[in-house]
């Protein structure tokens, strides 16, 4: 039987925290690789999203590789196999594999998704877009696909169209974490801090917690200067050091980003009078 959810990579809710702090106290408009949105999941935080070990994933590497590689017509053995590449940080073999797949079976809509997630793993966030929208329908959206869909448009820097997809999405599942850790580090980098921060607080609502939710809420309420609190929330899951050197980054880059925004004194003219 094919498994319902082969979702591995859930763009953006993964972001690890210093990386979309050194983009976004720095004003960037693009997400730093991470995946579920932009560039991918390490193997690890792509384990820790689907509930499987790195050592799960291994033995299913070579358990699907023996047998994709026996027949690689096979619809479930194919994206089993895709999936434990791309938990494995395999993005181009994941790609190849997605896109032999996809060619064979060109209306298989799973097939499509998982070749648009694959592809915005890899960076090509404009072929993503156009495989991901043949992945579902208007009359059967897929809210994991919109999700998707809204995560890829974030890392081209189109966030108020991104905004629209996950919106959507929440209208099908309203409340769902994933999709409002999205929407929330969407708004933060579009640099709506307080809506950034409100709506990661529902995420942070759904039980249990996932950390990572808690931990990109955390990022929002430092880059708006209260580090305490972030210090505090970021505590929740990681050892007290940890934290504190995380915020202690954090304030570091609030500060610089403060610095270079401050106004230049205007250059004397030579020659000029006093």
């Amino acid at each position: 039987m094919r498994p319902n959810k082969l979702r591995s990579a859930r763009f953006l809710a993964s972001a690890s925290l210093l990386a979309v702090i050194a983009a976004a106290a720095a004003g960037c408009q693009t997400i730093l690789p991470t995946a579920d949105t932009t560039g991918t999941l390490p193997s690890a935080a792509a384990a820790a999203a689907t509930g499987s070990s790195d050592a799960a994933w291994r033995r299913d590497l070579d358990v699907y590789g023996a047998q994709y590689h026996a027949d690689p017509t096979k619809v479930d053995v194919a994206l089993h196999y895709a999936q434990a590449l791309r938990a494995t940080a395999q993005r181009a073999q994941a790609v190849a594999v997605l896109e032999r797949l996809s060619m064979q079976n060109p209306h298989d809509k799973i097939v499509l998704g998982e070749y648009g997630r694959a592809l915005a793993e890899a960076g090509d966030y404009e072929q993503a877009l156009d495989v991901l929208g043949r992945a579902h329908s208007p009359d059967q959206p897929d809210w994991h696909i919109l999700s998707a869909q809204g995560a890829v448009l974030d890392q081209l820097g189109r966030h108020a169209e991104a905004q629209q997809y996950y919106q959507t999405a929440l209208k099908i599942v309203p409340n769902e974490p994933t999709v409002l850790s999205n929407l929330g580090l969407s708004y933060a980098l579009s640099k709506d801090l307080p809506n950034a921060e409100a709506t990661l607080r529902r995420a942070a609502e759904h039980r249990p917690v996932d950390p990572r939710v808690r931990q990109n809420l955390a990022l929002v309420i430092g880059l708006q200067g209260r580090f305490a609190e972030a210090e505090q929330i970021a505590g929740a899951d990681l050892p007290p050091d940890q934290a504190a050197a995380n915020v202690a980054y954090l304030r570091k880059m609030v500060a610089r980003n403060n610095d270079s925004q401050k106004p230049k004194p205007a250059a004397r003219v030579a020659g000029g009078t006093s």
